[in-house]
């Protein structure tokens, strides 16, 4: 059977964080202005795995943009709701690694 975190992301030299660990530190990077970002307001239609993918050339980086918005759970964001991207993800992995 495959382990189904087999394809979890590695940050920092190898080490595995789960969304658990990371969405905290990046929400409160967010908040404190530790990060540079943009804001920007959700169209019908958009998802956050595409943006993260048209931002950040991959897709699977959809959490990053959920945590640095305070959202839970991507797929139930309704359009109108004000997101926020962070700009540089090298930014965002020294608050998570």
């Amino acid at each position: 059977m495959a382990n189904r975190y087999s394809r979890s992301r590695l940050i920092n030299i190898g080490k595995g964080y789960g969304t658990g660990f990371c969405s905290p530190k990046i929400y409160e990077a967010i908040k404190n202005n530790q990060i540079n970002f943009t804001r920007r307001v959700l169209k019908q239609g958009e998802r956050l795995d595409i943006i993260a993918g048209s931002v950040y050339g991959d897709s699977s980086l959809w959490w990053i943009i959920a945590s640095a918005s305070g959202i839970g759970w991507g797929l139930q964001i309704p359009p109108g709701n004000v997101i926020t991207i962070p700009s540089d993800l090298s930014e965002v992995y020294l608050f998570v690694g």
